[in-house]
């Protein structure tokens, strides 16, 4: 019998916002431990929490991201358990009645686009971190109280690849309308991973096991490759298998069982008696609508239909808001889209590597690469010169014209000019000039390089082959 994989991810991601969830301490990486607390976070008797305003616009506007119902009557929930990172014995989370629901997200996969259902994108708090040393243990609570949106996919990817495919479309969107900054070093994105087995063809799901400790979403792929085949040969074998959760052995390769599968029940869920109700009102939901970004498939989209941008150069200004940002503002107007996307996916970009630099660095405009680009279009100038004339654009700031000018880059189209050069390299070459007569077409371009060696970049490539060719065949 043949079996097939269902997967469902929770993906936890860290809400960029200046303070946590119910206080103010700062919600930032890297302090000492134990210095961004406070009574609130740490769950002291008879403290109040407030609820942080950004943490809900942020919550609602990522349900906007994934198209999702904004119900008018959320509330705060407390899921009660006792593990050394959490201070109050309880995390306050959103169980029955969240802010967002039945939504969807579609990517790009084996060359279409799939598209997983939502299932709800909740806001809850996260705890603290357990530090494990060779004698003792401590646990640093700076990061409980931290705000964390919990998106939770239906089970409908299929495979370790699409799974992988999914986070990476979930991440880029999360940080293009500015949720998250989605640093997995620094613990921004967790990902617990729900996976099934069943026979090809039916629709009942199994034992669902649950898979902790990614860190990464290489190793949410590497623990599926291994999980599934786990799986399907523990069925194979005849075996039951039972509702569980394991722990991912990034070292050893493999997951490893940690504890049966708890169930909601065993949360002893209840509405946390210190936070109302949240019932946003159309005016501040409409506010938050208004400012909702283009998609990253979306753009990608446009840009191809747009621009007639093949779909490498697409992918690469939708992966990059400023880089995309400032194609846009250079191609208008402009009537090669396709050279201003080359020269700055390639030159412009090699350019900002080698300067240790960024886009708001610049002190040229969009405006003026387009200039540049219909420079070498209209062949003022080679694509070669182009790029001396690119550098000093970053130097200077001054206008490709101005430079072309200044420096007497300008490109010669001289008929008679170029001949001249010509002439000059067939007669001290009569080796590669013999070889492009005998037949070997390969030295023409040895012969047209040395006329642009001669010219200093300056003569029109085109025409010297053309020159070169005639004189030769002649």
């Amino acid at each position: 019998m043949e079996y097939e994989a269902v997967i469902g991810l929770e993906t936890h991601v860290q809400l960029k916002t200046k303070s946590k969830m119910w206080c103010g301490c700062a919600n930032e990486f890297g302090a000492s431990p134990n210095t961004n607390v406070c009574p609130v976070c740490l769950g002291m008797p008879g403290v109040l929490p407030v609820a942080n305003a950004e943490a809900l616009r942020l919550t609602v506007l990522t349900g906007f991201l994934l198209q999702c119902e904004i119900p008018r009557f959320a509330k705060f929930d407390r899921k009660n358990y006792f593990y050394p990172d959490s201070a109050k014995n309880y995390q306050v989370t959103q169980y029955d009645r969240p802010s967002t629901r039945e939504g969807f997200l579609d990517f790009e996969f084996n060359g279409g686009i799939s598209r997983v259902r939502i299932t709800r994108a909740h806001l809850e708090e996260d705890v603290g971190k357990n530090n494990h040393f060779d004698r003792h243990s401590g646990v640093d609570f700076n990061r409980a109280g931290v705000p964390l949106l919990e998106i939770v996919s239906e089970p409908e990817l299929t495979s370790a690849e699409m799974a992988h495919a999914y986070l990476n479309a979930l991440i880029e969107l999360l940080v293009r309308g500015g949720i998250s900054d989605c640093d997995m070093e620094k613990g921004m994105v967790r990902c617990d991973v729900n996976v099934s087995v069943r026979p090809k063809g039916s629709t009942g799901l199994g034992a669902k096991i649950e898979i902790k400790n990614m860190n990464s979403f290489s190793g949410v792929r590497h623990a599926l490759d291994y999980e599934i085949p786990r799986q399907i040969a523990a069925v194979t074998r005849g075996e039951k298998l039972r509702q569980e959760t394991r722990r991912w052995d990034d070292l050893g390769g493999i997951t490893e069982s940690m504890r049966s599968k708890e169930d909601a029940h065993d949360y002893r869920y209840f509405p946390d008696p210190d936070l109302l109700p949240f019932t946003p009102t159309e005016e501040w939901i409409a506010s938050i609508r208004a400012v909702v970004p283009e998609l990253p498939l979306a753009r990608k989209q446009r840009l191809i239909r747009d621009f007639g941008l093949p779909a490498g150069d697409a992918e690469v200004l939708k992966s990059n808001d400023a880089l995309g940002d400032f194609f846009e503002k250079a191609a208008a107007g402009g009537n090669n889209p396709k050279g201003i996307a080359n020269w700055i996916i390639n030159n412009l970009s090699a350019q900002l590597a080698a300067s240790a630099s960024s886009l708001a660095d610049l002190r040229f405009t969009p405006g003026q690469l387009r200039e540049l680009v219909e420079l070498i279009d209209a062949g003022r100038i080679s694509a070669k010169v182009g790029q001396e004339v690119l550098a000093d654009m970053f130097a200077t700031g001054d206008s490709p014209a101005a430079i072309v000018d200044r420096k007497g880059l300008a490109q010669v189209s001289d008929t008679g000019a170029i001949e001249k050069i010509c002439d000059e390299v067939i007669a001290a070459h009569p080796g590669p000039a013999d070889d492009f007569r005998a037949g070997k077409g390969a030295a023409l371009n040895f012969l047209k390089g040395q006329v642009m060696k001669l010219s200093k970049g300056k003569a029109n490539p085109g025409m010297a082959g053309e020159i070169l060719e005639r004189k030769l065949k002649g």
